[in-house]
This record gives C-alpha cells, sequence and structure tokens, in this order.
C-alpha cells in the first residue's frame, strides 16, 4: 500500500460528518452537545410540532415490541426527556436508567419526570454511549429512540450496548430512517429542508439545530446496514420494523 493511500485513510479515520459537513472526529461531542443545549428547553414541544405528535405513537411502539415486565431493568441511552422510560414504567417495566451525553437534557427530563409525580424507579445520569458508566451484563434492556444518529462512532456505541446486556438481554433503536416509497421520500425530503428549519427559528429559536437535525437524518445508515452494524457487534436474532412507510425503523437485537 503506497504512503499516499495510508495517509487518505488516516486522515479519513480522523473525520466524520457533522449533518453535511466534514469534521474533525474529536469535535463531534461538542457541535452536539451545543445543538442540544440549544433545544433543551423546547425539546418536547418541537417534537410535537415536527412530528405532528407521531413521535408519541413510535415510542409506544417501541415499548409495545419490548413487552415489559416488572422483573425487567431498562437501559435508556440519549434519553433525556425521559418518554421511553416513562413509558417502559407505565407499562409495568421494574428499574429503568436514563443516561445522556447532554446534562441540560438531563435536567430537563428529570424536571419533567417530577412535574408528572414522578419520583422513584428511574435513575438519570450523564454519560457517553460509546462509553456507558454501566458494568457488563448489567441490564435486561438497552433501547436508544433518536439518539444513535448523534453518535460519534455508531459502531462502538452498539458494542458498548452488547456489553452492558445480560444474556438474554434485547437491544431496540428507533431511529429516523430511509422512507421506502419514492414519492413519499420526495415530499418527506421538502418538508424536512423547508420546513423544519423554519419551525426551528420560529419556535426553537436555532434554524440551524433543526438545519442539523435534518441533515443528520439523511447520513445515518439504511435499514438493512444498521442491522448489518448490529450483527458486527455481536447481536443476533437482528430485525426491524419500518413505521410510516420507513420515516422511522425500529431494530431489534438479542445478546444471546
Amino acid at each position: 500500500m503506497s504512503e499516499d493511500i495510508k495517509e487518505d485513510r488516516m486522515e479519513s479515520a480522523d473525520r466524520t460528518h457533522f449533518g453535511f459537513h466534514e469534521i474533525a472526529r474529536n469535535e463531534k461531542v461538542g457541535l452536539v452537545r451545543s445543538v442540544f443545549d440549544s433545544v433543551a428547553p423546547r425539546y418536547d414541544l418541537m417534537n410535537d410540532l415536527m412530528s405532528g405528535g407521531v413521535h408519541r405513537i413510535w415510542k409506544a411502539a417501541l415499548i409495545d415490541w419490548l413487552r415489559p415486565t416488572a422483573h425487567m431493568e431498562l437501559l435508556d441511552v440519549a434519553g433525556g426527556t425521559g418518554d421511553v422510560a416513562l413509558g417502559f414504567r407505565k407499562a409495568g417495566g421494574g428499574k429503568a436508567t436514563i443516561c445522556d451525553i447532554n446534562e441540560q437534557m438531563v435536567s430537563h427530563g428529570r424536571d419533567r419526570a417530577m412535574d408528572h409525580g414522578v419520583f422513584h424507579g428511574i435513575n438519570w445520569c450523564v454519560g457517553d454511549a460509546e462509553n456507558l458508566p454501566m458494568p457488563d451484563c448489567s441490564v435486561d434492556a438497552y433501547t436508544i429512540a433518536f439518539g444513535l444518529r448523534n453518535v460519534t462512532e455508531p459502531q462502538k456505541a452498539l458494542m458498548e450496548a452488547y456489553r452492558v446486556l445480560k444474556p438474554g438481554g434485547r437491544f431496540l433503536c428507533l431511529e429516523f430512517s430511509h422512507v421506502v416509497i419514492p414519492w413519499l421520500a420526495e415530499v418527506y425530503d421538502r418538508y424536512s429542508f423547508s420546513v423544519l428549519p423554519q419551525l426551528g427559528h420560529w419556535v426553537g429559536k436555532d434554524r440551524g439545530a433543526y438545519q442539523y437535525l435534518a441533515e443528520s437524518i439523511r447520513k445515518f445508515p439504511q435499514q438493512a446496514e444498521l442491522a448489518s452494524m448490529m450483527q458486527n457487534s455481536g447481536l443476533e436474532l437482528v430485525s426491524w420494523r419500518n413505521l410510516t412507510c420507513g420515516v422511522v425503523a425500529i431494530h431489534s437485537g438479542w445478546r444471546l
């Protein structure tokens, strides 16, 4: 292998994407944190406006597929809003831990849970999906909703998910994906790159943050590619379900 090719590969390994922009790999965490610091106070409102409230149906589908039980312990990563953990508990699940890299999101989610009278059964922590503050084989279920695409190295996060799951534990990822109907994909693209940033400007007070969110969706792996990444992390019995024609998808895998 020539020295030029080696150098190109080293440079590529040190680069990643932030939306459609190429950046140094070590810059992404700080940039993503700044996005969610900005949107945290209005994050729930913006989710309702952007999806017409459908995000709640998507999260309910995630919980339904998980089938919580009282003896099931959940780790919800990138779950600062608390939606998934609260839904898990309401559906009969056991103890839940929410881990999010963004302290502002954790604070907002904790306050929201307290406003709803939830004081027990949920723990909150600030931590990185690529280096979870959890022991090996410590949880029965791992969920991540609309967070994996913001991770600098998704493959490393998947390997961490495998590490913390108990044998027999289950991984579920809910994420924006790739629309499977061509005409709808065109409509969705127009909506994403015109309406979403404008909503971000009017309501979220940060057009750039929602421009990034639209771009990050397009850079995320398609359904089959994400399934392959999960298998490479050690997860087995991998499958997925498209929701709303692939606007989002739920991926499932098991540590056997």
